[in-house]
């Protein structure tokens, strides 16, 4: 099989967006992860990129990153070993693994001295690599490329990035994306934003391989469903103007300082409500230099910073 072609790195944040406690800066491409951010609340955005508030870990996402790891791993071995009870050995190893990168997880158990919760923890982490089982055979994949960093740079100066979980590639060269998900698939109406963050990785191949993806995939561990989609042209198109549109409110909320909350329920999920205006708090004082409405640079119609 063809790999798609760029360089392969290992899970973690995404390369060129700096960690929690790193210092301020406006921001420099767009991921997945970033794009639904501003989508959901613009001052949520600039309290992870721009002030880089740390976060709590919580036990959801890491047990995804767990799984992740885990199926990632597998695939090192022959295909015939790639089974359920060995898929379930990797798990203590890969925690430890992740402990060691991400000391701050261990926090997540901090009060449990027995072990308790984390045993339990622990078996939810093994029922959803089970239910991979249900719904793909490891033993006739051979994945083209595994956590795989992509990267392009529009024509308009966007650089947008990301991590895709597998790339499958068929002999004829029909290019597959998979992606894993820990939780439950959504409701029908909510499947197109579910969808967005593989449409954002179908751009990106395209523009990086002149490609078009022949199947867009997720894999629901939670629920035990598969979502596929077929891209055509008109949808990378249209996720393309989508995202430059978005990264021109971007930009002008970086120059102007202009970062206004969006409330919906997931405010009740959120790390930053203290900083929050809707829960009575003060964001910290804005970081970057702020332009004022009409300037020069208006007119110029400036991308903003690369």
């Amino acid at each position: 099989m063809v790999p798609v072609g760029v360089e392969s790195v290992a899970s973690g944040p995404v390369p060129g967006e700096a960690p929690s406690r790193a210092l301020p800066a406006a921001p420099a491409s767009l991921s997945p992860s970033r794009a639904g951010d501003f989508m959901q609340c613009p001052l949520l955005y600039r309290f992870r990129v721009i002030d880089r508030l740390p976060e709590k870990p919580s036990e959801a996402a890491t047990r995804g990153t767990l799984v992740h790891a885990v199926l990632e791993r597998l695939f090192d071995a022959p295909a015939g070993e790639r089974t359920a009870p060995a898929a379930k050995s990797l798990i203590p190893g890969q925690w430890d693994r992740l402990r060691e990168s991400r000391p701050e997880v261990v926090e997540l158990f901090a009060d449990d001295p027995e072990g308790e919760r984390l045993a339990r923890w622990l078996g939810e982490a093994e029922r959803l690599v089970e239910r991979w089982f249900t719904l793909e055979d490891p033993t006739r994949l051979e994945p083209a490329e595994r956590e795989l960093f992509v990267e392009t740079r529009l024509e308009s100066g966007l650089t947008l990035r990301g991590i895709i979980d597998r790339v499958d590639v068929a002999p004829t060269g029909e290019v597959r994306i998979v992606d894993y998900k820990t939780g439950k698939a959504p409701r029908p109406e909510y499947a197109e934003g579910a969808l967005f963050q593989m449409k954002f990785y179908a751009l990106v191949v395209w523009r990086l391989k002149n490609v078009i993806p022949r199947r867009l995939q997720l894999v629901y561990l939670g629920s035990g469903d598969v979502l596929t989609y077929d891209p055509v042209l008109a949808d990378l198109e249209r996720v393309e103007r989508k995202l430059l549109a978005l990264w021109e409110a971007i930009r002008q909320a970086t120059e102007t300082g202009d970062w206004r909350p969006r409330p919906t329920k997931l405010c009740g999920w959120c790390d930053h409500q203290e900083h929050c205006p809707e829960f009575g708090g003060t964001p910290p004082p804005y970081p970057l230099p702020v332009r004022a409405a009409g300037s020069a640079a208006d007119a110029q119609g400036r991308m903003g910073p690369d």
